[in-house]
C-alpha cells in the first residue's frame, strides 16, 4: 500500500513539475531576440494561432491552445501589436495578450511634402492602410470639425514624434496630430501672426515656402519678410519651391522660365497670394521665423555666389539683378568646371 502511494505521489510530483515547466518555463521556440505578433482588427483566434504555428513561435502550440481555452482568451482576443520575448513563459504570454498590453509605436515626422507622403508613412507603421488615411485627408466633411479642408489639412501636421498603438483608428491618428498643432498656437503666437495679417493656416503655408528656400537659420526671418512685403504690396510671391511642388519634381536643381507657366493653383508666378496649402511640413523654427520676421523693405533675394547657402537681399529690382548676375556667373562657372571634370580621362 505504501509502495503504491509512493508511486502515486511521485507521479503527481512529476506531473506537477511538467505542468510547472509548461506554464512557467520558456514557451517560445525561437532563439534570442523578439517576435512581433500583429493581430489585425477582426482577426479570429484560430487565424492568430495558425500564424504562431506557421512562424514557429511556440514550443508547444497545443498546450498554448489548451490553456488559452481554459482562460477564455479565444473569446477575448484583442487586436494590436504584441512583443513576444524569447524565453517568455506561457502564462506571461497569455497575460499580455488577454490584457491587451501592446507595444507602443513611435511615428517620427520630419519634413514631408505631400499628403501621399504622410499616408504612406502611416500605412507602413500602423494597421490602417495608406489608402484609408488618404481618403480621410481628402474628406472635407471629416476635416470640417477641425476648420480644415483637403487643401489646408497638412497645416495640422507638425514635425514631431507621435506615439500610437498599432491598431489606432484613422480618425484618432489624425486627432492626436491636430492636438499638437493646437498646442503650438498659443495666444502669443496667434497675436504675432495677426500682426503680419496672417492666420495660423496662412502662417504655416508661408513657413512651408521659407522651409524649402533655405536651411540657414539666420536667413529665414529675412526671407519671410520678403514674402510678407510682396503680399502686402500686392505682388505675386514668385517662389521657386512652389513650382517644384506644382511639378511634383522636388529634385529639380534650377527652375527655368519654361516651368513658370505650369497650370496649378500652387504656381505663385501666375496666381496671386499664397498657394491653397503648404508645400511641406515646416519646422517650428521656421514658423517662428515667419512670426518674428523683421520689418524690412526687401522685395528680392538670391543665393550668394559663394554657394554658402546664404542669400543677398535687395529692395530694388536693379540691385537684385546685379546680385542675380553674380550668382548666375558663379553657377555657370561651377557647371563648366564640373563638365570638364566629367569629360577628363
Amino acid at each position: 500500500m505504501k509502495k503504491l502511494f509512493l508511486i502515486f505521489l511521485i507521479a503527481v510530483l512529476i506531473a506537477a513539475a511538467i505542468a510547472g515547466y509548461l506554464l512557467f518555463g520558456s514557451a517560445t521556440a525561437f532563439g534570442g531576440g523578439k517576435y512581433d505578433l500583429y493581430i489585425r482588427t477582426g482577426m479570429s483566434y484560430e487565424a492568430m494561432l495558425s500564424r504562431l504555428k506557421q512562424d514557429h513561435v511556440l514550443s508547444y502550440p497545443s498546450v498554448f491552445d489548451w490553456v488559452a481555452g481554459r482562460t477564455g482568451y479565444p473569446e477575448k482576443i484583442r487586436a494590436g501589436k504584441y512583443e513576444i520575448e524569447s524565453g517568455m513563459s506561457l502564462l506571461n504570454l497569455l497575460k499580455i495578450l488577454r490584457n491587451g498590453h501592446q507595444v507602443p509605436i513611435n511615428l517620427t515626422i520630419t519634413k514631408l511634402r505631400t499628403k501621399s507622403d504622410l499616408a504612406g508613412m502611416i500605412g507602413r507603421k500602423l494597421e490602417c492602410d495608406s489608402a484609408a488615411f488618404m481618403a480621410y485627408l481628402n474628406n472635407d466633411d471629416s476635416l470640417k470639425t477641425y476648420a480644415l479642408d483637403s487643401n489646408t489639412v497638412m497645416t495640422a501636421i507638425f514635425p514631431d514624434t507621435y506615439t500610437y498603438f498599432w491598431n489606432t483608428t484613422v480618425s484618432r491618428v489624425f486627432r492626436k496630430m491636430e492636438a499638437t498643432s493646437r498646442e503650438f498656437w498659443t495666444p502669443e503666437r496667434m497675436h504675432l501672426a495677426e500682426a503680419h495679417h496672417l492666420s495660423p493656416i496662412s502662417a504655416y503655408i508661408l513657413a512651408s515656402i521659407v522651409e524649402e528656400e533655405t536651411t540657414r537659420k539666420d536667413d529665414k526671418p529675412k526671407i519671410a519678410s520678403v514674402y510678407l512685403n510682396r503680399l502686402a504690396g500686392g505682388m505675386k510671391l514668385a517662389a521657386d519651391p512652389t513650382i517644384k511642388f506644382a511639378l511634383r519634381n522636388f529634385e529639380l536643381k534650377r527652375v527655368y522660365s519654361k516651368y513658370l507657366t505650369v497650370p496649378s493653383p500652387y504656381n505663385t508666378y501666375m496666381n496671386p497670394g499664397l498657394p491653397p496649402g503648404p508645400i511641406c511640413t515646416p519646422s517650428r523654427e521656421t514658423i517662428e521665423a515667419v512670426l518674428n520676421a523683421p520689418d524690412t523693405r526687401y522685395l528680392y533675394f538670391v543665393a550668394k555666389p559663394d554657394f554658402s547657402g546664404y542669400s543677398h537681399f535687395a529692395e530694388t529690382f536693379a540691385e537684385h539683378l546685379q546680385y542675380a548676375r553674380e550668382y548666375q556667373k558663379a553657377l555657370d562657372e561651377q557647371m563648366r568646371i564640373g563638365g570638364e571634370a566629367k569629360g577628363s580621362p
